[in-house]
């Protein structure tokens, strides 16, 4: 298998750094269509995933996978049907969904789970397992966005000329959504629940502040979640600081940055 990975720090780094490369395209179309509060919907919401698996001994990846594409599923219709405004109706399902998970949880007998990783985040608990699931999650991503790259800033861009042009917008849409929610899903044990869209939305800020297009914001994304990645898990070991935060703070310190250069630029 992956011999090289024993290390018990090069494994969460690994998954740190997958998780990264993918975040950076999908970030930056979230931050685009202004899908922030979305993210935090989903990330919520896949607590009952966590339920799920664990009342029914289901792996617990798949478990969260399936509960934040469930729960996407039903969000993009429900969109489009209610007369409630997006902001509300994603509070209501972000928060009710979060609740409603932890009472579960807590009236569940004989059962322990791990509340504080899946709310902060888990680093240093990854396992073989979870890397080769972001390997195949950042695989699938890299390849969707690219190929329909045009298809999905055009639809970004405007909805209603796309669908003029022939382009399958809500087909476009559902691939979009059901990405997020396989990243959002697999991010949890890296940064937790609470802070996952920071990661999706700070690297795309920063790239916003430092890049001259919409492919070199997503490229420049990428790597600003890298080096957040690197210097937010070495600050983690250098300081004995939780890894998940110490990558986010990072990833802020970087946005703070970015900005103080496009102004003296």
């Amino acid at each position: 298998m992956i011999d090289g990975l024993q290390t018990w720090w090069l494994m969460p780094l690994v998954a740190g750094l997958l998780l990264a490369v993918s975040a950076g395209p999908l970030g930056s179309f979230v931050v685009w269509r202004r899908m922030a509060f979305f993210g935090d919907t989903l990330a919520h919401g896949a607590l009952l995933g966590i339920t799920f698996g664990v009342l029914t001994d289901l792996d617990p990846t798949l478990a969260l996978v399936v509960g934040s594409a469930s729960l996407a599923l039903i969000l993009l219709p429900l969109q489009l049907a209610s007369r409630l405004s997006a902001d509300t109706l994603l509070g209501i399902v972000s928060h009710g969904t979060l609740a409603i998970g932890l009472v579960a949880l807590s009236l569940a007998d004989g059962i322990r789970v791990d509340l504080m990783g899946y709310l902060f985040g888990d680093l240093l608990a990854i396992n073989e397992g979870h890397v080769y699931w972001l390997l195949g999650s950042t695989a699938i991503t890299l390849t969707l966005v690219l190929c329909f790259w045009n298809s999905l800033l055009a639809v970004t861009v405007s909805p209603e000329l796309a669908r003029i042009e022939g382009r399958p917008v809500m087909l476009l849409d559902l691939m979009l959504i059901l990405l997020l929610a396989m990243t959002v899903a697999l991010a949890m044990k890296v940064v937790g629940i609470l802070l996952i869209s920071a990661l999706l939305i700070m690297p795309p800020a920063a790239a916003h502040a430092l890049s001259k297009g919409p492919r070199q914001m997503a490229a420049i994304a990428s790597v600003v979640g890298i080096m957040s990645v690197l210097f937010g898990m070495w600050a983690s070991f250098r300081w004995d600081t939780p890894a998940g935060p110490s990558i986010v703070v990072t990833a802020m310190l970087l946005f703070i940055a970015s900005l103080t250069f496009r102004r003296k630029r």
